[in-house]
């Protein structure tokens, strides 16, 4: 009942002072309920000002404050709350309005706790939540020596992982806040610049190998990127369309953990779908070299282990980045250009000899756009590869042969073109129908060629009935 908030609000503060050396659990639970409580309360007015003032004197009081603080915007737009739109409003109105109280506290209590760690971690998570919220003032924020000391965390080198976790969630949530940079350029050219000051230290981390810190900076870089990813592609080298944002993404993509270029991902589907829609050849020009850079950095990813036994797995952790990584390349491949593309490819494979785990990566890549190239055009490229592909010999890596006739299949175009490949091809898939390990990959390619190249099927009648009665002794999965 609503006359009982006022004694239930007053007994859970004083719960909550009591308790404060319980453990963060129970603090974490209580400051829930005082935050749940001032957000269905309407009659208390200026909660924010009313828990600065009653615990920021006491600095044993400041850990629980500073959690009443964090929680309270993030339990504004909560589901299990029932609150209404007006009042929703009303509250971030307030919360808004109340900001610069919370900032200006947590500047105090950096003063306070000097370079303790967990009272730090506690600060950052703060403002995190508070720029979660978007009711900072970029300006005030522009200005304020949290954002100088969040930088500075990230770029020293005995920073503790826990620390620069806390940090870089933190400087993310201001990048996420800022997505108009136009109404937030005094906060925009702070992050911008700071971020930019950060690839000296994604250096040590890389040489420290330490991972955790690396992926922490790969996150912040592709956040900085899609947050200026209008200004990128609008006005590519200048200003906050400075392209050394995207050097950092390409410095990720040479790491050798494919996890961390993973992270990168969203930003270049959205950077290629914003491409595809400028249709402008100039500012595609601009970014082609980009790309095929990093095509090629996906290629050296999608390399299986050279110790890998049998057939690439499509359904662990690495076969499941693999299908992405086919899914990005068919989204961006527009702007290298698929032919050109699927040539450079090809002359990796025939310089030198690479080993097979190199190959069937290049030929992984090759399949992913194979459909995307232009067959009206008989290109010399695509006649060799196809030629070069069915001329594998049987004892290359059963990986390799799994990932050719996978191109193979995508290739039907340019079989249909060329028929007098047919039978070649016809009969190294065949091949591969006999093998348990590729039979299922090999019957698929088939169903493609015969799908688009049925106007010359009619003279392999004979072998595709042949195929169809012996179909209960090809080790086909379902």
């Amino acid at each position: 009942p609503t006359d009982s908030h006022v004694s239930l609000r007053d007994s859970l503060l004083s719960h909550i002072q009591n308790l404060k050396d319980m453990s963060p659990v129970i603090v974490t639970q209580l400051a829930l309920a005082i935050a749940d409580l001032a957000l269905q309360m309407a009659s208390w007015k200026g909660c924010v000002p009313t828990l600065v003032e009653k615990y920021n004197n006491d600095v044993s009081s400041l850990p629980f404050l500073l959690e009443i603080l964090t929680v309270l915007p993030e339990e504004v737009h909560s589901r299990s709350l029932r609150i209404g739109a007006n009042r929703r409003t009303e509250i971030i109105e307030d919360l808004a309005f109340y900001s610069s109280t919370v900032v200006s506290l947590l500047v105090t209590c950096v003063e306070k706790a000097g370079s303790e760690e967990k009272m730090l971690i506690k600060i950052f998570r703060c403002l995190g939540s508070w720029f979660n919220l978007g009711v900072l003032d970029s300006t005030f924020m522009a200005n304020s020596k949290l954002l100088s000391l969040l930088f500075e965390v990230l770029q020293q080198d005995k920073t503790s992982s826990n620390l620069h976790e806390a940090a870089s969630d933190c400087i993310c949530s201001a990048l996420y806040a800022i997505e108009n940079v136009e109404t937030n350029l005094p906060l925009a050219l702070q992050l911008f610049q700071g971020v930019l000051t950060l690839e000296t230290a994604y250096h040590m981390a890389v040489a420290r190998e330490d991972l955790d810190k690396v992926l922490n900076y790969c996150r912040i870089f592709t956040e900085l990127c899609e947050t200026f990813l209008d200004k990128i592609v609008c006005t590519p080298g200048q200003g906050l369309g400075d392209l050394r944002t995207i050097e950092l993404l390409l410095i990720c993509a040479g790491h050798p953990q494919y996890e961390v270029v993973e992270i990168s991902f969203n930003f270049w589907y959205r950077l290629g779908e914003h491409l595809y829609k400028t249709d402008d050849a100039i500012i595609h020009s601009i970014f082609k070299a980009y790309i095929q850079r990093l095509l090629h950095a996906l290629a050296r990813h999608c390399q299986l282990d050279p110790d890998h036994e049998g057939i690439p797995e499509e359904t662990d952790d690495f076969g499941e980045f693999r299908m992405r990584v086919s899914d990005l390349v068919k989204d961006l491949i527009f702007l290298v250009g698929s032919v050109e593309c699927f040539a450079q490819l090809y002359a990796t494979l025939k310089e030198g000899n690479p080993p097979w785990e190199v190959t069937e990566a290049v030929l992984f890549i090759m399949a992913s756009i194979a459909k995307s190239v232009d067959h009206r055009e008989n290109n010399p490229t695509l006649v060799e590869v196809l030629d070069g592909v069915v001329r594998l010999p049987e004892a290359v890596h059963t990986a390799v042969r799994y990932t050719s006739i996978e191109l193979v299949g995508e290739m039907s175009e340019v079989v249909d073109r060329n028929p007098h490949f047919l039978d070649p091809v016809l009969g190294y898939l065949m091949k591969g129908l006999c093998e348990k390990a590729l039979a299922s990959i090999a019957a698929k390619a088939i169903h493609n060629i015969c799908s688009v190249c049925r106007d010359h099927m009619a003279q392999h009648f004979t072998g595709l009935l042949e195929i169809a009665r012996s179909l209960d002794s090809f080790m086909l999965s379902p």
